[in-house]
């Protein structure tokens, strides 16, 4: 009976601790094989301590082999989700997954200015700029690109692209590490307060280092670099991550930090699993021998 109390009536039974954690929103696509997407960051919201909420952009058909379907969820609909969280619970920090499209976008921004999430309001807003699947193919419209690039950035907290990704926005080939600040530059550029390259397709480099970038400073972030074909969600759980430390307060650094340690372990930890390849896995947050 120590989880609960009865009340002097002796009928009604609440919970010991009725305080609400911190609030995290994933503006993302969802994956049906559980590894990525929306799934993923819930995921490492509830491993982080975060209470997780989601504005389902686009429905993907995908299992450990790839995405063979994806199903956009219209526009005003996604801002509509955002807006029931928004008004209703409160939100304490935003992340973005796959936006879909020019209109999904512009329809994303729009609600988010309403409610104070971006750079310039009171929320931190996390930009990870998926588009494309672990095996390439296209999660984003051609016009969202621009979209992306004029119009979220500007807007964003902190843009989180890979390699490919920055290679995709802005034709910057990064092949060692003396090339991730020319990345880190190149995304910069467009707006954001704060860049992270995510530097785990490096080809050839024994470590992970990745790079924390806000148009003056660079700070390196090392980390191990595991050997398992298993990365499934891996960029979204650092993301996630981050997004559940700024929703807790952390400054940006301390976050990025505190993300960059969780997905290290998470790649530790990642699992087999299907035919293909399988997720990390933010288990080992709850217990590594869990499963």
């Amino acid at each position: 009976m120590d989880w609960m109390h009865e009340t002097s009536a002796g009928h009604e039974l609440r919970p010991a601790n009725d305080m609400a954690p911190p609030t995290a929103l994933t503006i993302a696509g969802s994956d049906s094989g559980g590894s990525a997407g929306m799934h993923a960051d819930l995921r490492a919201f509830f491993a982080c301590g975060v209470h997780g909420m989601t504005a389902v952009t686009a429905v993907t058909v995908q299992n450990t082999l790839g995405v063979t379907g994806l199903v956009e969820i219209p526009p005003e609909t996604v801002a509509a989700q955002i807006d029931a969280v928004a008004s209703d619970i409160g939100v304490d920090a935003v992340k973005t997954g796959v936006l879909a499209s020019a209109a999904t976008i512009e329809a994303v921004l729009g609600v988010c200015d309403a409610h104070g999430i971006g750079r310039e309001g009171r929320t931190p807003f996390v930009v990870d700029p998926v588009a494309a699947s672990r095996t390439g193919e296209p999660l984003l419209r051609p016009d969202a690109l621009d979209a992306l690039r004029q119009e979220a950035f500007p807007r964003a907290t902190l843009v989180t692209p890979n390699l490919d990704e920055v290679r995709l926005l802005t034709g910057v080939d990064a092949r060692t590490r003396a090339d991730l600040l020319d990345a880190a530059k190149a995304i910069h550029d467009f707006g954001p307060q704060w860049v992270l390259i995510k530097s785990g397709h490096l080809p050839d480099d024994p470590e992970c280092v990745d790079l924390l970038f806000d148009g003056s400073e660079a700070v390196p972030l090392p980390g191990p670099r595991y050997s398992t074909a298993h990365t499934h969600g891996a960029g979204d759980v650092f993301a996630s991550a981050i997004t559940a430390a700024l929703a807790k307060g952390a400054a940006m650094p301390d976050a990025v930090r505190a993300g960059k340690r969780f997905v290290t372990r998470s790649v530790r930890h990642a699992y087999p699993l299907g035919a293909g390849v399988g997720p990390v896995s933010p288990f080992w947050r709850i217990s590594p021998r869990s499963y």
